[in-house]
Formats: structure tokens, sequence, C-alpha cells
């Protein structure tokens, strides 16, 4: 781990923060992560965040995983002209060198599905990315209110 990346990690875990990042894939840095509490497990949870770049090469998200549910994937949300919404699978993102990719609400985003637990507004769980390159990076998703639209609201 580069010293910044040292040091930035360090920081962000002292004071709370959800930002990440990680050797092998050290260019990539995850911020604002948060997820919504759920009713129960039989409906699916979602997970969002902004994955940054801050290298210059490009890199590939390949995929998710996290005890919490047993199929996490990158869905994707979209509204044709009709105004009818359809989800599915994204399958890779890449993240191009300098730039920022957001999983948000009605939008790129990490579906958790068959969850194994329920999600408690105030707890945390691990989420590991897993990258092109071989490096993985797990990020403590906080969990809100089951209303909220975001770390800050």
């Amino acid at each position: 781990m580069r010293y910044s990346t040292a040091l930035a990690l360090a920081f962000s875990m002292l004071v709370g923060l959800p930002t990440a990042s990680v050797a092998g894939s050290e260019d990539i840095v995850v911020e604002d992560a948060w997820s919504r509490a759920s009713i129960g497990i039989n409906r699916p949870g979602a997970a969002y965040m902004t994955l940054r770049n801050t290298g210059t090469d490009t890199v590939t998200l390949l995929g998710l995983e996290t005890p919490l549910a047993m199929m996490p994937d990158i869905h994707e949300t979209k509204t044709d002209a009709n105004g009818v919404s359809s989800m599915g699978p994204v399958g890779e993102i890449t993240i191009p060198a300098g730039e920022s990719v957001a999983l948000e609400p009605g939008g790129m985003h990490a579906m958790l599905m068959r969850l194994q637990t329920k999600m408690v507004e105030g707890e945390t769980f691990p989420l590991t990315l897993t990258f092109a390159d071989g490096g993985t990076l797990t990020v403590d998703v906080p969990i809100l209110g089951i209303a909220a639209r975001g770390p800050e609201g």
C-alpha cells in the first residue's frame, strides 16, 4: 500500500468515513458508501457509492462479495422513452483514469439478492469489490434508515 493511501485509509477509519483504497488496485477510492435498512430478508437490498479512479490506467470492476447476500451483483435501472423502467445486471464496470462512476438510486447500484440477514439501521456490512487486476477492496457499508436518500439525508 502506498504511504499516501495508507495515511488516507487510516484517517478515514479514525473519523469513521466510508472511504477506502487497496494495494493492487490502489488507484480506486470508494466514497460515500451507504445502504438502506430492510424490512426483512425476502426482498433484495442495495448499496450505493462512488468509485473514483485516481490513477492513470483504466480499472475494471468484475464483481462483488458480501456475507450479507448470497447473490450480490451490479445492476442498472433504465427508463425507456415511454417511461417504463427495467433493471438488469451490468456485468463489468470500466472506470477510466481520472474519472468516477456513481452507484446510486435510479442508476447503477450494488444489488444484494438473497439476503442472509435483515439490514438493520445503524449497522454496517462488508462489501468486497473484485477488480480485473486481481486486486480486491473491502468497504464497510453503513446501513441508514429505510427511507434514506443518501449519506446526508
